[in-house]
């Protein structure tokens, strides 16, 4: 019996907002070539992630991990801190 549940599907992005309590807001960013021009076009999408110790920041590089939904919107939580924003 294995310990994983299954393959859950993780992102890299970056947080754009920290002000709910435990949550976070996560851009995530990839580029998506266009079926017709064959051009390379950004694409962005915001995922509220749940975030246990209030730890991450504005800035900050997260990885979140797929999960069973925790609120109405929530459907992430943050594994972990890959990088810290840089504060002047």
């Amino acid at each position: 019996m294995s310990l994983e549940r299954g393959n859950r599907s993780t992102r890299v992005g970056v947080v754009v907002s920290n002000k709910m309590d435990k949550t976070v807001v996560v851009r995530v960013d990839n580029l998506v070539k266009h079926s017709v021009y064959k051009k390379y076009m950004k694409r962005k999408v915001t995922c509220k992630a749940h975030d246990e110790n209030n730890s991450c920041g504005i800035g900050d590089k997260v990885l979140i991990v797929e999960t069973r939904p925790l609120s109405k919107d929530k459907r992430w939580r943050v594994r972990q801190v890959l990088e810290k924003a840089v504060t002047a």
